[in-house]
């Protein structure tokens, strides 16, 4: 376990008031914090939720700052970026230090559109807890479903907040079913809404019994806590014994040392607020459950209660289940970069997340992934946009650091080869670690999605070409779901992005930032490419380095709808791969990676395909370069021989739409190729599920707008690649090349 030693806390002390913000940082003075006290936490929904103006109301009821801004107003601290401010959504996500409580709350508010969500991705691998918050009046939406089938991935306990429960349409029944149906989790409701007439009058706290109001005058700083009795509250105070005895009943069915209380106490009445309160943070740990809490965040109504949940429920860093794989690192330096930024003054800037060991000003880092070691140049608190420099940051913090060129998001940095090594070796030695979780360790980056549209690029003239190609290089660091190629054919650079929005925020960060008016072209469907028949076949061929002959001989076979993470297999049964040399081997792998970056059909990558090495015979004299060079020729050969096909991007489309709009919606989804797998019912709406071809949705926004009046929404996410026919793909190919 980690040792649950003093750590100085840093607190930011910038006085800097922002005029076009309307925002005064108050200076704070730190204490000293145990490591048990540190909460680090990420803010995860769908789009429109009420992250960004939770987070403004936490920072603005901890003392960080004396006046609160609006997303409508483009004020807030987090959403900082000139883009974020106008389209009034987080594109990035922003982290930011505060207190409350005398704990130390390190949180990351992080976007929802579906375009950024390798943005959540990156920060949900550092995190020990989250909170999923969801817009009251539509429940579990798409987006939501993402990012909490993210967090699983990476085993994150949370708790969720159902906001905007002034809404008239709110209901906090249904979102609890919507959250058990949709997330297949125990709700654990801690709280419930006092409405009257339909307005929101408080919140009545089932575990102490108290009835919650906020001051409305005082934007909610205020609140005022009155003990439910059953002369005055009668009808109140029924429902929240009710509703206590339920959730007494659901965490004895989950929590073992609860049940064996109500057993000895042989009444469920009998247990504390404080023996429901440790019940409650022992099956969050564990994922058995999750704690639902409400509130109105804009009208400032139960944000307090749930600051309050972050620090009863979520774990800190020391009792965080994936952070006791690092333990392995004992008290060396371990720590996990999961953010880049530019600064026009400061330079690139890498946010860490310690897990042990601390970092000094001047510490050399060595990084797992490019086995390199850097020199840290200044450390800094975040506080979104502004940075307070400090001389240390220890175990369980997060923080900001410069000096650092060629370290991306997702490397795992230590003091050297040596303690990787090491820990490594102890972590496989423990009897209850999994393979998977090495991997989840050890590999400096987690899995990053592939671009589904791309396009190209140009400079405005020639005298800004290095300036544009210094800024992709500067922006592809910083958004791993951004990839910038260049067209070998015709010298063009090429964006590869999530989403129409995505790359449209790229043209304009690139104006905005570095002052170009680069142009972009058309949007083009980023297809993949697969072969249609297994093959297996023996390539030879012969090498001359001035007056020495090698020859390099191989035999490889293709596996069609093969998938899996490593393409690359091995023939384990053939005695001839334990003789192979390591670096031999990591060239022939290198080579299967290079050579699946560009079919060639239309040299797109390629997809669902497995390749089996059989034999590999080489002389004395031959290279690595020229293995390199055989091993790519062949499965390029032997990739034509078996036929190529393409495969396009299938999205999963979900409308929401009123009855009197639903079959025009399903008449133009059957001009669209799509899949309607069901149609749901939520209050006067109809929901829409199904899945249609990326081709087949360019521009879709604007016609399900006319087509509707306005009234439908949709959202879109990528689900799969799948197999065009025959005259699909010659539409493609069309597009693509302009001729069949």
């Amino acid at each position: 376990m980690f040792t649950s030693k003093l750590i100085k806390t840093p607190w930011c002390t910038i006085q800097k008031r922002y005029a076009s913000k309307g925002t005064t940082i108050i200076k704070k003075e730190y204490g000293e914090h145990e490591i048990s006290k540190i909460r680090n936490i990420g803010i995860l929904a769908h789009i429109d939720a009420g992250k960004t103006t939770t987070t403004e109301r936490m920072l603005y009821y901890s003392g960080l700052i004396k006046h609160m801004g609006e997303v409508h107003y483009g004020n807030t601290v987090t959403d900082y970026m000139d883009q974020e401010r106008q389209r009034g959504i987080t594109i990035t996500s922003a982290a930011v230090t505060f207190e409350w409580k005398n704990y130390c709350i390190n949180l990351i508010d992080t976007p929802g559109h579906i375009d950024f969500t390798m943005e959540v991705e990156q920060t949900l691998r550092v995190l020990d807890g989250a909170v999923v918050i969801l817009d009251g009046s539509a429940g579990v939406e798409a987006q939501t479903l993402t990012v909490c089938r993210q967090a699983d991935k990476y085993d994150i306990p949370r708790i969720i907040y159902i906001n905007k429960m002034d809404r008239t349409d709110a209901n906090f029944d249904a979102s609890l079913k919507s959250i058990e149906s949709k997330l297949h989790t125990e709700v654990l409701p801690v709280q419930f809404p006092i409405k009257e007439k339909g307005i929101l009058e408080g919140i009545v706290d089932t575990i102490s019994l108290e009835k919650i109001i906020f001051d409305k005058k005082d934007m909610g700083k205020k609140l005022s806590r009155f003990k439910l009795t059953e002369d005055k509250d009668k009808g109140l105070w029924e429902m929240a014994n009710e509703k206590r005895r339920e959730l007494t009943d659901k965490l004895s069915n989950m929590d073992d040392k609860l049940a064996d209380t109500i057993i000895e106490q042989e009444s469920l009445d009998a247990i504390t607020s404080q023996m429901l309160t440790d019940s409650l943070h022992r099956a969050t740990i564990n994922k058995k459950g999750i704690p639902v809490l409400l509130g109105s965040s804009y009208k400032n109504i139960g944000v307090q209660p749930l600051m309050d949940s972050i620090l009863l429920y979520l774990p800190s860093p020391n009792a965080s289940k994936h952070s006791k794989y690092y333990q392995c690192f004992d008290n060396k330096l371990c720590a996990r970069a999961f953010k880049v930024v530019h600064d026009k003054q400061k330079g690139p800037i890498t946010f860490f997340r310690i897990y042990s060991g601390s970092i000094e000003k001047g510490t050399k880092l060595y990084n797992l992934r490019t086995e390199k070691k850097e020199q840290v140049g200044k450390l800094y608190i975040a506080y979104a946009d502004e940075y307070e420099e400090i001389k240390q940051i220890s175990q369980g913090n997060i923080a900001a650091i410069t000096g650092l060129t060629s370290t991306s998001a997702g490397d795992l940095i230590t003091i050297g080869p040596t303690a990787i090594e090491e820990a490594e070796k102890k972590l496989k030695a423990q009897k209850d670690v999994k393979p998977e979780d090495v991997e989840k360790i050890f590999d400096y980056n987690s899995k990053i999605l592939e671009p589904v549209f791309f396009c190209s690029i140009e400079a405005p003239s020639l005298s800004m070409q290095v300036a544009l190609e210094k800024a992709l290089e500067e922006l592809e660091r910083e958004d791993p779901s951004l990839r910038v190629t260049q067209n070998e054919e015709t010298g063009q650079i090429v964006l590869g992005g999530m989403g129409e929005l995505h790359l449209e925020i790229i043209k304009e960060r690139i104006k905005t930032e570095y002052k170009i008016d680069a142009d972009l072209g058309p949007l083009q469907i980023s297809y993949r490419e697969t072969i249609k028949e297994p093959i297996q076949d023996t390539f030879s061929s012969e090498y001359k380095i001035g007056n020495i002959n090698t020859n390099v001989k191989i035999t490889m076979s293709l596996i069609p709808n093969y998938e899996s993470k490593e393409t690359f297999l091995l023939d384990k049964s053939m005695d001839f791969i334990n003789v192979i040399p390591k670096n031999i081997m990591k060239v022939v792998k290198n080579s299967v990676r290079s050579v699946l970056l560009n079919g060639p059909k239309l040299c797109y990558p390629v997809l669902n395909m497995g390749i089996k090495l059989h034999s590999l015979e080489y002389g004395p004299n031959t290279t690595p370069s020229i293995i390199n060079a055989a091993v790519s020729q062949c499965i390029r050969q032997l990739m034509k021989s078996a036929g190529i096909a393409l495969l396009e991007p299938i999205m999963r489309l979900e409308i929401v739409v009123p009855e009197d709009y639903l079959s025009v919606i399903l008449k133009d989804l059957a001009k669209r190729r799509a899949e309607v797998k069901y149609i749901d019912v939520f209050k006067q709406n109809k929901v829409v599920y199904c899945f249609a071809p990326l081709a087949e949705l360019l521009g879709y926004s604007t016609t399900v707008r006319i087509i509707s009046s306005g009234h439908a929404t949709f959202t879109l996410e990528f689900d799969r690649y799948e197999l065009m026919d025959s005259a699909n793909e010659a539409e493609a190919i069309k597009r693509v090349t302009g001729f069949y």
